[in-house]
This record gives structure tokens, C-alpha cells and sequence, in this order.
């Protein structure tokens, strides 16, 4: 009998140290939407913003996999994420210093572009409007190609303004941001 028990303490033993061993090794491979920053500095004045890159494969995106009308965590994973060391203006209003998430809610001609003070957030599934510091809409463009990654990047247009890129499919949004 007690061989039996011996036996069995082992085996279960074996198993569960495979489930952490696999477990390890899922957590070790890439994640289908990777991690990206895109950063901008002007004068003593940096800009981050943290986001993740989903990827189109072959889905329709806007109106399908990313529904119009409902907010959207502009991304994948967590929610995407914006640090300014100096207070700037962003659609026009002003963004004081500190770190927010940024969501948005497509449509087929415009986003809403929402900058909210809750922070750690996974997807948009505890977004709260209440938190919200403030919203604004900027239009939708056609670009000439397709991106199949999502992507967040800075147009410089002059010194102190630049243009913050929205990107994915064939949609984009530029979105007004002064220093």
C-alpha cells in the first residue's frame, strides 16, 4: 500500500511540475499583439505612449473586429497609455502633465477621442465615463495603404505642433498636439 501512495505522490508530482514547466514556456512566447511605445520630446517637454499592435490578418476592422459607436481601448491587451512631462494641448485642449489612458470610439467618419484618468486598465471592459478628464472628435481619412499593424506615431508639422498618427487597415485619424 504504501508503495501505491509513493507511486501516486509521484506521478502527481510529475504533473504538476509539467503544468508549471508549460505554463512558463506559454508566458515566454510572443504575444500576437506586441508591445510598442512611440515618443516624442520637444524642449524639456517628452511624450510616451505605450499601446499594443494588433495585427489586420486578413479580418475586416473597423465596423467588425473594432465595432463603430462603441469605445475601444485603442489597441489590444491593456488599454493604451499617455505620459506627458509638461502640460500640452491635444485636440485643442489642454492635457496637463501626468500619465492617462487613451480610448476612442470609431465611426465611420469620425472618432472620439477620450482621455481618461483611470489607469492599469485591460481593454475597455471597466472603462468608466465618469473618469474621463476630457473628449474631443477628430475626422477619419482613407490612406493610399493598407496597415496591417495598428499603429501610433507623430507627424512632426513645425516647431511646437505635431499631428499624433492613428493608423490601421486602410483608416487613420490625425490628431492635433501642441507643446
Amino acid at each position: 500500500m504504501k508503495k501505491v501512495f509513493l507511486g501516486l505522490a509521484f506521478v502527481l508530482s510529475l504533473m504538476i511540475l509539467g503544468a508549471g514547466t508549460a505554463h512558463a514556456q506559454q508566458s515566454l512566447e510572443p504575444r500576437p499583439s506586441p508591445l510598442s511605445l512611440s515618443t516624442m520630446k520637444f524642449e524639456d517637454a517628452y511624450v510616451k505612449i505605450t499601446y499594443n499592435r494588433p495585427h489586420k490578418k486578413g479580418r475586416t476592422i473597423f465596423g467588425d473586429l473594432v465595432p463603430y459607436g462603441q469605445v475601444w481601448r485603442v489597441g489590444a491587451n491593456e488599454a493604451t497609455e499617455i505620459t506627458v512631462t509638461k502640460d500640452v494641448k491635444l485636440g485643442g485642449k489642454t492635457l496637463p502633465a501626468g500619465t492617462y489612458t487613451l480610448f476612442a470610439v470609431p465611426n465611420p467618419d469620425k472618432w472620439t477621442i477620450i482621455v481618461n484618468k483611470d489607469l492599469g486598465q485591460w481593454g475597455a471592459y471597466r472603462y468608466n465615463k465618469e473618469n474621463d478628464l476630457f473628449s474631443f472628435d477628430v475626422p477619419t481619412q482613407k490612406t493610399a495603404e493598407v496597415y496591417e499593424p495598428f499603429t501610433i506615431e507623430f507627424e512632426k508639422k513645425n516647431v511646437k505642433s505635431t499631428n499624433l498618427l492613428m493608423k490601421w487597415d486602410e483608416t487613420m485619424v490625425a490628431i492635433p498636439f501642441e507643446f
